[in-house]
């Protein structure tokens, strides 16, 4: 197989209001959609949305947040081109093999454009999710594969082989949802909540209004019950986005969410520190998860052994190809995983239900996760949800709580080869 022609196109969708964290604030989401063409004739499209603010906050502060996301779709482009011009076999060169070997060209022109030789390879594989996921479809239409499990690389199948009927629906909470909002989510069957803390300021600034915020939170949930969690209560899921410099802040923060009751629900601290690889979070009474700090083997090894026990999955932020290396290393090495979102539209979360659905569960849930956070965020959600290739499935959106997913899901897998 050799791709011949590509066709790149972006949308920009509207958000209700600016999606706030790490310090900063988008207004908007653009979505990358790339064709590819083998010389066979078969054309496969692939979606991607650009996550600038997440990926490296400081290329975001550098640039208008039109400019930063001109800059990702420029990374597509590179990537496509280069592509036209490379041979590959699928009998030798699947396509994660490919993407390994994309990603070193593309980063270094992202350096180039960035003008920063220290920008996070995180920022090149979000730019790239349209790129792998159009090479993952090209692939399966040249191989006649029409099952994710199918498409699964040998190696990677132990850590993805279960079927889960049930998957943990976690919404995101950032700093701009007002808290009333929370209680609808819970009357509506949420029982855990990723609540972004990390606000902006100078790090105790930043510690006060993440006491502030999280107390409102506690005092708007803490006497609702759910029958999904063994205490029968609410849980949290807090995600600092690498704000805290000071082991000893976060500490506060944590001992003053233990004085109001709060510390016990806490089943997962995401990525609390500014550089990862100062911090061991062994001592630290919560499950610590990394995320965006991982951006290779190394890296998920690293955080391990310093600590760590979760590990954030994220097909549509990181590619796929990564997200499957990622895994199966964790797996190894009996680390949880769960899958979260980059504020993806409903087509891109389908990617994300595929992995969720098959990794082990969450010790403190008993069921894989997701976090999906579009319905809350997205202007045009339900007219997104029209556009979905499979709309009207049962399990398109959560209930209760979880997504519901069986024979239909698994039989059409999300019907991201549609």
């Amino acid at each position: 197989m050799r791709v011949v022609s590509y066709h790149l196109d972006v949308t920009r969708e509207a958000l209700t209001r600016p999606f706030s964290f790490k310090g900063g604030a988008f207004t908007e989401k653009w979505l990358a959609q790339l064709t590819l063409e083998a010389d066979s004739g078969a054309c496969a499209t692939g979606l991607g949305g650009f996550s600038v603010l997440w990926s490296d906050a400081r290329v975001f502060l550098a640039h208008s947040e039109v400019g930063g996301n001109i800059l990702m779709c420029a990374l597509v482009e590179e990537a496509a081109r280069l592509l036209t011009e490379t041979q590959f076999t699928t009998a030798v060169a699947r396509p994660d093999t490919l993407f390994a070997q994309l990603v070193p060209h593309v980063h270094r022109y992202a350096q180039a454009l960035t003008q920063n030789p220290r920008v996070r390879k995180t920022f090149t594989l979000n730019a790239l999710v349209s790129v792998d996921l159009a090479l993952w479809k090209l692939y399966a239409r040249e191989m006649g594969i029409t099952s994710f499990d199918e498409l699964l690389p040998l190696e990677y199948r132990h850590a993805l082989s279960r079927r889960h009927s049930q998957v943990a629906h976690i919404p995101l909470i950032s700093y701009g949802v007002p808290v009333h909002e929370l209680g609808s989510m819970a009357d509506a069957g949420a029982f855990i909540f990723k609540i972004k803390i990390g606000h902006p300021g100078t790090e105790q600034e930043m510690l006060q209004k993440d006491i502030a915020r999280v107390s409102e939170i506690h005092r708007e949930l803490a006497g609702r019950g759910t029958s999904r969690t063994v205490s029968g209560r609410l849980l949290y899921y807090l995600d600092a986005n690498g704000r805290y410099r000071d082991q000893r802040s976060l500490m506060r923060l944590l001992e003053h969410a233990d004085s109001i009751g709060m510390l016990d629900r806490i089943v997962l601290l995401e990525e609390p520190f500014a550089d990862a690889a100062e911090f061991d979070v062994s001592s630290l009474p919560v499950r610590v998860a990394a995320d965006e700090s991982i951006e290779d083997i190394a890296d998920l090894g690293e955080r391990i052994d310093a600590g760590y026990g979760a590990i954030a999955l994220k097909p549509a932020g990181k590619s796929l190809s990564a997200t499957l290396e990622l895994a199966a290393a964790a797996d190894k090495r009996g680390v949880p995983c769960f899958v979260a979102d980059s504020a993806c539209v409903p087509a891109l979360v389908e990617w994300n239900k595929n992995v969720a659905a098959r990794i082990g569960p969450l010790p403190e849930l008993g069921l894989g996760a997701l976090e999906s956070n579009g319905a809350h965020h997205y202007r045009r959600w339900p007219e997104l949800l029209a556009e979905h290739p499979c709309r009207g499935a049962s399990w398109i959106e959560p209930r209760d709580g979880v997504f519901h997913l069986g024979s239909d899901f698994y039989g059409r897998c999300g019907c991201i080869f549609n």
